[in-house]
């Protein structure tokens, strides 16, 4: 890794709280966490921000904020966005089949039409060449209300940055996921086990 973690005990008291509560949610410290905490007041105010859009009166299905963050975090080569970002799709329900096939959801018939408009405007938005065309738009307005269009805007927003974040630091896969995760390479999506991904 780029930057690397601090001992436990040199985090402030605050940040040590989002610790704790990530070990009771995920088993461990996530890696992001304790590099994020090394600038303590932006953490906290990230971890915040994480909370409001993963709520559960959120006006997005939480399955399918999952497919949002796994997609991003493929584009993005973000082996350790989509380990733990894909074993929480799987706590919501989405099955083995229909997160290998999230790569190449536009060939797929596993995906919803409010899936696919999520996902095209995720990808739009995501690639640094993309075009939020007219064709996306009118496919969003159909299947989402404005406020859940601000918000599914807020997320990809929030997941582009927190999995640029993590791929530039060259943060490792925390073992969160059985699936294979499909990480985009340079050629196209190709499928990598954990083990090659270091997870």
């Amino acid at each position: 890794m780029l930057v690397s973690p601090k001992p436990l005990a040199a985090y402030p008291w605050f940040i040590r709280l989002f610790f704790r509560k990530q070990k009771r949610t995920y088993g461990k410290v996530l890696e992001p966490g304790l590099l994020w905490g090394r600038s303590p007041w932006v953490f906290a105010a990230l971890a915040l921000l994480y909370g409001a859009l993963n709520r559960r009166g959120s006006p997005l299905d939480p399955a399918l904020r999952s497919l949002v963050t796994v997609r991003i975090s493929q584009i993005n080569h973000c082996a350790f966005c989509v380990d733990v970002n894909a074993a929480t799709l799987e706590k919501r329900g989405v099955g083995e089949a229909k997160i290998l096939a999230l790569g190449h959801w536009r060939t797929s018939d596993l995906f919803t039409p409010v899936e696919r408009a999520a996902l095209a405007y995720a990808e739009a938005v995501t690639h640094t060449d993309g075009e939020v065309t007219g064709e996306i738009r009118a496919a969003l307005q159909t299947q989402f209300d404005e406020d859940a269009r601000a918000e599914l805007t807020g997320l990809i927003a929030f997941q582009n940055m927190s999995s640029k974040f993590n791929a530039a630091l060259d943060v490792a896969p925390q073992g969160f996921c059985h699936v294979p995760n499909l990480v985009p390479g340079p050629e196209g999506d190709r499928e990598v086990g954990r083990d090659a991904a270091g997870g």
